[in-house]
């Protein structure tokens, strides 16, 4: 700690590269709890609400880069924090939400009533196409690479904001922080427009902040 001319107290030590991963905001399918996938859904008056009210506050943070799906609920979900940070957003599909195949469209009891075996098979932490779509891991392959690309360019203090889908970014997360897929459920889903932070620590990435709805706090004292 130092202590300026002014007398305000600053902390001098880096505190490494930040990763933020940004779930979009609520879609109509959201709410009548359908699997989207990667249909292309777009946002309701809700979802650009909440949108812009998170814009507002990682706006604050001072991102470096934004990178966001190509989808349209989650490229207008960027485009809020953009029109704030005067940040240029890349779009990248391989950011979209996992492929689902038949899942696609089909409300969560749908899902049990036709594919119950195919769903607690999933629910076990088993390997599953999911309605004969993608695997988690194939989400993880083609995702977790273009978020790495993008923080490697990153300032050594810097901070990356991914706007993305709540599979995509717990399968992300998962492989980022090196554990084992059968454990990524384990990690929880995302609430619309609530975000996770990784931060760069000495031995990989760290989960530091999980279904955030308001600006990540530092850790005092966590050994303690």
């Amino acid at each position: 700690m130092v202590m300026s001319a002014t007398g305000e107290v600053t902390d001098h030590r880096s505190r490494g590269r930040r990763i933020i991963l940004w779930r979009h905001g609520q879609t109509l399918w959201n709410v009548e709890r359908r699997f989207q996938g990667t249909t292309d859904v777009e946002l309701t008056e809700t979802g650009i609400a909440q949108a812009r009210r998170a814009a507002r506050l990682l706006a604050s943070l001072r991102p470096d880069a934004i990178i966001s799906s190509d989808l349209r609920r989650a490229a207008h979900t960027a485009a809020e924090l953009a029109a704030l940070t005067g940040l240029d957003v890349t779009h990248d599909e391989a950011l979209r939400e996992t492929y689902a195949g038949v899942w696609q469209g089909l409300t969560h009891e749908e899902i049990i009533a036709r594919h119950g075996e195919e769903y607690t098979a999933w629910k076990r932490g088993e390997a599953v196409r999911r309605g004969g779509g993608e695997l988690e891991t194939e989400v993880a392959d083609r995702a977790a690479p273009v978020v790495l690309r993008h923080a490697e360019k990153l300032p050594e203090d810097g901070t990356l904001v991914v706007v993305s889908h709540g599979g995509t970014i717990r399968t992300t997360i998962g492989r980022l922080l090196g554990l084992d897929a059968r454990h990524w459920e384990s990690l929880g889903g995302l609430s619309n427009c609530c975000w996770s932070v990784l931060g760069e620590g000495a031995r990989g990435w760290r989960l530091l902040e999980h279904n955030a709805g308001t600006l990540p706090e530092p850790v005092l004292g966590d050994d303690d």
